[in-house]
């Protein structure tokens, strides 16, 4: 009997629990749905918030006017002004070549001869032609003048006489080509001796002595370290700013202080391939200054007076170069015209005329900021 009675009370019991745990299950589910609908709706009205951002001093720049000197940057490498290539003029052994590469070289002083058993027999040689030339002149001097005192007196005719008179002129003729040839024999003796025209130091030296050497074959190349130009590459758009006479510095590679270099020439054509400009500076000689070391620098090509930010203000990170203008606290980009740059002070900067005197722009250390954005920032700091 108990063992009914426990059967029916489990009958009963199971629905009635199985009812319970579905009813516990689904409020549990709703409560768990509503606290998942109210997160949503607090990270929509996060996400609605604009966020403030904490800008430091050092990440704001104040808009300044100022005269801004406009630069051209230059670049290339240390040419001495005088630089001679001493060749040999006449084929033949060399010798007496004692100078090496850094040996100092006076201005007209023999620094190489060559071997000059040939040149002196050609002066040798043409000396003889020459004094036989004079000898048949002097001949046919005689015969004209013994004519003419015949023709006076009847003995011949005068075409006898115009035939010596021409005979004269033909050996006048060659004794001045034997003389000419003489000269030329001369010269290429002379040849033979080479000389330096400057004073300077010796940078090359290609040949040995012994070595046989022909026509225009290079034996020393002398460099004159007194004077030195540099020759720079320029857009037209910046050789257009340039004149003559204007002043640069330079940083030589190898010395320690900036080197001052005036602008001395500009080329009147484009170069075909590059399109560009050359501009020829000059340079003061300074202690430790090679030919050859690579230079780099700017020309002061004038000032002007605009607004002006640092060049590392501006952001590049867009088809068109802008700035982040802060304005009553809130972020705005400026895009930026083509304009004037130079420096101030060493900085480059670049003028704005779009924007006004006193304004504040983010730096480069600020990172890029969405426009619209909030700021939080502190007094700017002047560039």
């Amino acid at each position: 009997m108990t063992t009914s009675r426990l059967r029916k009370t489990l009958y009963w019991a199971l629905p009635v629990l199985a009812v319970a745990a579905l009813a516990f299950g689904v409020v549990r589910a709703l409560d768990k749905r509503g606290t998942q609908a109210e997160q949503a709706r607090a990270a929509a009205q996060a996400l609605q918030n604009t966020p403030v951002y904490q800008i430091a001093a050092r990440d704001l720049v104040t808009v300044r006017r100022l005269a801004l000197q406009r630069t051209a940057a230059v670049s290339g490498s240390l040419e001495a002004v005088q630089t001679v290539a001493i060749k040999a003029r006449v084929a033949g052994e060399l010798r007496d070549l004692n100078k090496r590469e850094g040996d100092s070289v006076a201005a007209n002083e023999v620094v190489a001869r060559i071997d000059p058993t040939e040149p002196q027999a050609r002066v040798r040689q043409a000396e003889q032609q020459a004094a036989s030339a004079l000898a048949q002149v002097r001949i046919a001097q005689r015969n004209q003048d013994n004519n003419q005192a015949l023709v006076k007196q009847g003995f011949i005719s005068a075409t006898a006489l115009e035939t010596s008179q021409a005979n004269l002129a033909g050996a006048e003729a060659n004794h001045r080509a034997a003389v000419a040839a003489l000269d030329i024999a001369r010269k290429s003796l002379a040849d033979t001796v080479l000389r330096s025209p400057i004073a300077g130091q010796v940078a090359a030296r290609p040949v040995q002595n012994g070595e046989r050497v022909g026509v225009d074959t290079r034996v020393l190349e002398v460099v004159d370290l007194s004077a030195f130009e540099m020759e720079a590459a320029l857009s037209p758009a910046d050789a257009a700013r340039i004149e003559p006479g204007q002043p640069a510095r330079l940083v030589v590679e190898g010395l320690a202080e900036p080197v001052a270099a005036t602008v001395a020439r500009i080329n009147p054509s484009v170069q075909a391939g590059s399109r560009s400009v050359l501009v020829y500076l000059r340079l003061k000689a300074v202690p430790g200054m090679r030919q050859g070391l690579f230079a780099r620098g700017e020309i002061v090509a004038g000032t002007v007076q605009a607004p002006v930010v640092p060049v590392s203000a501006i952001r590049n990170d867009r088809p068109e170069p802008y700035v982040q203008l802060l304005r009553d606290g809130t972020v705005k980009h400026v895009t930026l015209t083509p304009a004037p740059t130079g420096s101030v002070d060493g900085v480059p900067h670049q003028a704005v005329p779009m924007l006004a005197e006193g304004d504040t722009v983010l730096a480069a250390t600020a990172g890029a900021i969405r426009e619209g954005t909030r700021v939080d920032a502190t007094t700017p700091a002047k560039p």
